[in-house]
């Protein structure tokens, strides 16, 4: 449980980002760095290690915990990160199955990785190769992800590449999710065990 736990949190992280960049311009740097660097985490061994590691993880999804614990009713919840997390998580289903996309995808992330390190996560050109790669390769293969916002920041070019990148993120926890035996039924049959998890990763912080 702790795993799909943690991936989730990372789903709702990423799109509490994206519409918080979609209302006021901005994101706090650190949680939307957290995300965009488990792209790149391409042979970590458990769901703690993309983000952070086990010792930390709280702390580096703590957004993304505290929101996923508000779907689950525990706080205010806001409508359109569930909107959009259903959205993506079908569209990780359509992602898994086209094998092309997922080796274009993953082969465009390790020739981003290379100006990564020398530019870091949040550089303006990783930011729009990453969002170019999710319009190109992931957008195309079912339902967009609707986000809506104030026209003023979902105009700017910037904005749209870093809610794209961020939505890359949010797909690729979707996919780890999964992969860790995560399905919608949880929220129906294991909601309680996963409120229990999502409590006890945060609480050292409270």
């Amino acid at each position: 449980m702790t795993e799909r736990v943690i991936a989730l949190a990372a789903l709702c992280q990423a799109l509490k980002l994206v519409q918080q960049l979609a209302t006021v311009g901005q994101t706090e740097q650190h949680p939307e760095s957290v995300l965009l660097d488990s792209l790149f985490r391409f042979d970590a061994d458990d769901a703690g290690t993309i983000y952070g590691g086990a010792e930390t993880v709280g702390r580096e999804l703590d957004r993304g915990l505290r929101e996923l614990l508000a779907l689950l009713g525990h706080g205010p919840r806001d409508p359109a990160v569930a909107r959009m997390g259903q959205t993506l998580i079908g569209l990780e289903r359509a992602f898994v199955r086209n094998a092309a996309a997922g080796e274009r995808v993953q082969q465009g992330l390790r020739d981003i990785e290379r100006q990564r390190q020398h530019l870091g996560d949040l550089h303006p050109t990783v930011i729009n190769r990453l969002g170019d790669l999710y319009a190109e390769q992931v957008s195309p293969l079912g339902q967009r992800v609707l986000v809506q916002g104030n026209p003023v920041y979902l105009g700017q070019p910037a904005i749209v590449a870093e809610v794209r990148a961020l939505l890359l993120a949010g797909l690729r926890a979707a996919v780890l999710w999964r992969q860790v035996g995560g399905s919608r039924l949880d929220f129906l049959l294991r909601r309680q065990p996963m409120i229990d998890e999502a409590q006890r990763l945060l609480s050292p912080l409270d």
